[in-house]
């Protein structure tokens, strides 16, 4: 039986784990949303995370370091808007070209600069995200189960873990409850009926990646200067692609988002926490104890989830009537 001190700590790097997932999800949610698949969430992430981490690493301020890997990663979508938006190329291909791109520039540049193999300096003091003690968390930690709940699972994170938490409810807001959410939305179902009232179809899907890559960039920071200590080589580790299954596992919807980007991350907090595992008297092997997360990865895109059905007019470029 696993007792409460370590169901906690679990926890606790669940929540950690999943909060790149969660900002890559809600990303391909609001490009996949206006009608624009993008594979391209992987390289996204990847070129925030060096970038990131390059930056603070040079300026000793993380702030800084989030704004150059939120450029990035809004750099990389524009290119990725550009040929599908613009020159209506094949979007899946513009991805992966992205995700190419980024691991092969995040090398070569990270070594010109730093001559680290690729790496960045580690990253201490001021070039971190620091964690943040929530109000009342040592108050409140002698109160039975619900007090370290919330004096160790909810606090003591770095403020993007709280972000991405947040952006989950603004997501929902912003999609179902404005008017820019319901253009978006018909723009990847109709863009015909979009455009016919006078609406630019061009424009909401610019606005769509561009919050993708604004959402990547935050994933990718994420992981470079609050999840670790610096960027190394293809240090997403295919988490890109696990958003992606876990935005097919939820539907396309924000609540349900955030319930399959916490089940990868447990999956994976298992994974690294549990090297081997005895279950019914046979020894789990450490590997398929990490590989967890890219079986269910496996298991979402090979369709036993039940039927997800996409935006009606996503990965098709819309070409205006004349």
């Amino acid at each position: 039986m696993m007792d409460l001190s370590t169901l906690i700590q679990l926890l606790d790097s669940t929540l950690r784990l999943a909060t790149p997932l969660l900002f890559a999800c809600l990303a391909g949610l609001f490009s996949e949303r206006a009608g624009i698949f993008d594979i391209g969430l992987e390289g996204k992430m990847l070129a925030a995370a060096f970038f990131a981490a390059a930056a603070a690493a040079m300026t000793g301020s993380v702030w800084l370091g989030l704004v150059a890997g939120i450029a990035s990663s809004v750099a990389l979508s524009l290119l990725h808007g550009a040929a599908s938006i613009t020159f209506r190329g094949n979007q899946l291909i513009s991805g992966v070209a992205i995700n190419f791109l980024a691991a092969g520039l995040t090398v070569v540049i990270g070594e010109a600069w730093f001559e680290l193999g690729g790496r960045t300096p580690a990253l201490e003091g001021a070039a971190r995200f620091q964690e943040i003690t929530l109000p009342l968390a040592g108050t409140l930690s002698g109160i039975p189960v619900l007090g370290p709940l919330y004096a160790e699972v909810l606090s003591g994170h770095s403020i993007l873990v709280y972000v991405g938490l947040l952006a989950v409810p603004a997501t929902w807001f912003v999609l179902f409850r404005t008017r820019f959410g319901l253009r978006l939305r018909a723009v990847g179902e109709n863009p015909g009926a979009v455009d016919t009232a006078g609406i630019s179809v061009v424009r909401l899907r610019y606005s769509a990646v561009i919050i993708c890559g604004l959402l990547c960039g935050l994933a990718g920071a994420h992981l470079a200067t609050g999840l670790s200590a610096g960027f190394v080589k293809d240090m997403s580790a295919g988490r890109g692609f696990i958003a992606l299954a876990a935005l097919i596992f939820a539907k396309w919807r924000p609540w349900y988002a955030l319930g399959a980007c916490l089940l990868f991350g447990l999956l994976d907090a298992l994974g690294n926490r549990f090297q081997s595992l005895d279950l019914f008297g046979a020894t789990v092997p450490t590997q398929f104890m990490q590989a967890l997360p890219y079986i269910l990865t496996v298991v979402i895109l090979a369709g036993f989830v039940g039927k997800a059905t996409p935006p009606r007019a996503g990965g098709t470029p819309y070409v205006k009537e004349r």
